[in-house]
């Protein structure tokens, strides 16, 4: 198997991930020190715009309105309390800034606030990034024009096992919003959620799909699940931390130029486990106390595990030359 293989199948990519653990993350690791510094490590911040009230029932979301969670719906934050959020985020060394909202779409009505806050951000000097649910043609390129770098729209598991979470949007919806992102031509970030119940090979076709969308995304988020109260999977059973390794290792290979992200869970990783998934290849990790509603390690907890690793930040200096070389 070629690591710049264009098309996975899904037997390939499940032999790649039941190697010994030693040789995958051999494997794993060689191929990322062919695209990436092995020492450096992107920090994103991610700004909830927007809480709650969400009509999807996806079942490990506290902001669905449909599966019991009693989160409360907010209104969308002003434009200048983002810029604040941002101005902060990059002053403590974040290089992306990323805004969610808790919607299955944007209403036309948010447009000019969405646009008014990728502009501001951008003006900052750092990369935009926004997750509103699905998108129609003109809302892509309103955020296109706007200078929008990154959007995510995770496919959350693999086509199979996808009606077990959500039944409120299809597979086929999901593909159909990054196809059209893709196609205006802003980078996409999507990834997926571990400890749903889903099967190992669910993990692994879950890493297919994406490494087939060709090209395959730009950003990785692989999210630990971290059980809700009063949601579906709120007794879900905790995710093997191997098999998490495993995964970080197998997507790399998969996907040697995709920023592989740690996101949501990383509060309940050991550094041991969090020093894995960056041998494995992760390279991305989101930094603040929260992750739209789950908490998230404070910063002075990853300053430590940075020294300790002596892994550093990624700078915008240092990803300008980095596209330069490239």
């Amino acid at each position: 198997m070629s690591t710049t293989a264009s098309t996975w199948t899904s037997q390939a990519a499940k032999s790649l991930y039941d190697m010994p653990l030693m040789d995958l993350l051999f494997r794993a690791q060689s191929v990322h020190r062919e695209n990436f510094d092995p020492n450096q490590i992107q920090t994103s911040r991610l700004l909830s715009i927007k809480t709650g009230g969400c009509a999807e029932d996806c079942a490990y979301c506290s902001q669905s309105a449909r599966n019991g969670s009693q989160l409360s719906a907010s209104k969308m934050i002003e434009v200048e309390r983002v810029l604040s959020a941002a101005r902060k985020a990059r002053d403590g060394g974040a290089t992306r800034f990323c805004m969610g909202a808790a919607w299955r779409e944007p209403k036309e009505r948010d447009m000019d606030a969405l646009v008014a806050m990728v502009e501001g951000v951008r003006g900052l000097g750092m990369e935009t990034c926004m997750t509103l649910g699905m998108l129609d043609d003109s809302q892509v390129i309103r955020l296109r024009d706007a200078g929008l770098d990154y959007y995510n729209h995770n496919i959350d598991t693999s086509e199979r096992y996808y009606p077990e979470v959500i039944t409120t949007r299809s597979f086929a919806d999901r593909i159909d919003t990054l196809n059209r992102v893709k196609e205006a031509g802003i980078k996409v970030c999507s990834g997926g959620i571990l400890g749903m119940g889903e099967h190992a090979q669910d993990r692994v076709d879950m890493l297919v799909t994406l490494a087939n969308l060709n090209p395959a995304p730009d950003s990785v988020p692989v999210n630990m699940l971290m059980p809700q109260a009063d949601t579906p999977l709120a007794e879900a059973k905790p995710v093997d931390p191997i098999d998490f390794v495993r995964l970080i290792a197998t997507a790399r290979i998969m996907m040697p130029a995709s920023y592989v992200r740690l996101s949501a869970g990383r509060s309940e990783m050991s550094d041991e486990m969090q020093a894995l998934c960056f041998l494995a290849g992760a390279n991305s990790i989101f930094v603040g106390e929260t992750l739209l509603t789950a908490e998230n390690p404070e910063e002075d907890k990853d300053a430590v595990l940075f020294a300790k690793l002596g892994l550093r930040a990624e700078t915008m200096a240092g990803r300008c030359e980095t596209k330069a070389a490239e």
